[in-house]
């Protein structure tokens, strides 16, 4: 099975083949290295950017007003905040021009801890990119999804933030990606570059197609009737690991990956807790501000009469950083034990 790096790497090839995508670029996207964590490695319309994050962003704006439709990459999120000035200006612009100007650009980025880190590669975004109107919101939490929601976020034709967890990146799949072979070893040797001298090494693709996974529609994991647990991106595995392992104490948990933030799927959500009553919000971002915290108010606003314990919210400590340390970054983002704590919890308030 793919890895998400691998998905990233055949869904930009399939979308450069087939979805008119002109540019992937960024620092070390192009040739030799093909990205940090190498999801860009044979791509023929791959190139390196200079170190500059303003210019990436402006560069890809540029080329989509000019009819292009680029693929830029934040080589990490941590440093795509001296860009909100143009992201906003991106976000708006099919708006401010009453409909005249389209542009149709991707930005990706890895986000998240999980990968010791430290203070500059840590950080999560998707709040912060939530608060920016005018783009679309992604982050998967499987290859599959990262494949399939990565064509849609190509074929949009207004911006789309594309937000990789950075801590599942080597995550296999249980799912094929349509197309891919299914021993591991062989899409290995059909995509992944050779150690040393690449120069003339080119990838063998496999036949791709396209498994028509629609932006902002999220996917049931697990079907449960005690309590809902809402995530996305490297907590969705733990919540999901969670709720099997709290079903043999008997609570009955009911997972949902949201996939997309904007727009995000209320309805899916909004039909679980009417059936649980109680509701578990689960992500890393720092819990001030926190996309969660909107959820947990629809949720309240809408859904009061029905709930049978208060929402609740698990996510990060609210703390200017991640300590290289494993215990420090443990302690600032949720982990299995806080996921399975939170459910326990929530499962047993009495209604």
């Amino acid at each position: 099975m793919a890895n998400i790096a691998q998905a990233v790497r055949m869904a930009l090839h399939f979308a450069e083949e087939n979805l008119g995508v002109t540019d992937v670029f960024g620092e070390d996207v192009g040739p030799p290295l093909g990205g940090a964590f190498t999801c860009t490695q044979g791509l023929k319309t791959s190139w390196n950017s200079p170190l500059d994050e303003r210019g990436i962003i402006g560069m890809a704006m540029g080329i989509a007003m000019a009819g292009g439709k680029p693929v830029a990459e934040i080589q990490f999120c941590d440093y795509i905040y001296n860009t909100i000035d143009l992201l906003k200006l991106a976000g708006n612009t099919h708006w401010s021009s009453n409909g005249q100007w389209n542009l149709p650009m991707v930005v990706m980025t890895p986000v998240g801890s999980g990968i010791r880190g430290s203070i500059y590669h840590s950080h999560s975004f998707d709040a912060s990119a939530t608060h920016i109107p005018g783009w679309k919101i992604v982050m998967p939490s499987t290859p599959l999804d990262t494949y399939g929601l990565l064509l849609a976020a190509c074929k949009e034709t207004n911006p789309v933030m594309f937000l990789i967890p950075k801590a599942l990146m080597r995550s296999r799949g249980v799912e094929l990606i349509p197309g891919e072979p299914a021993e591991d070893k062989a899409l290995s040797k059909m995509i992944d570059a050779p150690l040393g001298d690449r120069s003339k090494w080119a990838p063998q693709w496999p036949e791709l197609s396209d498994p028509m996974i629609p932006i902002g529609k999220a996917k049931l994991v697990r079907a449960g009737s005690q309590l809902t647990v809402v995530s996305y991106g490297r907590t969705l595995p733990l919540c999901a690991q969670a709720a099997e392992t709290l079903a043999a104490e008997g609570i009955d948990a009911e997972v949902i990956d949201l996939r997309t933030l904007w727009p995000y799927d209320w309805d899916a959500v909004k039909a679980s807790i009417e059936k649980t009553g109680r509701v578990l919000f689960v992500n890393e971002d720092t819990e001030v501000t926190n996309f969660g915290e909107h959820l947990m108010r629809r949720t309240v606003e809408e859904l009061f009469f029905k709930l049978l314990a208060p929402p609740k919210l698990l996510a990060g400590k609210f703390v200017p950083g991640i300590g290289l340390a494993d215990p420090l970054e443990a302690a600032s983002v949720p982990q299995q034990h806080d996921v399975e704590h939170a459910m326990r919890t929530l499962a047993v308030v009495a209604p």
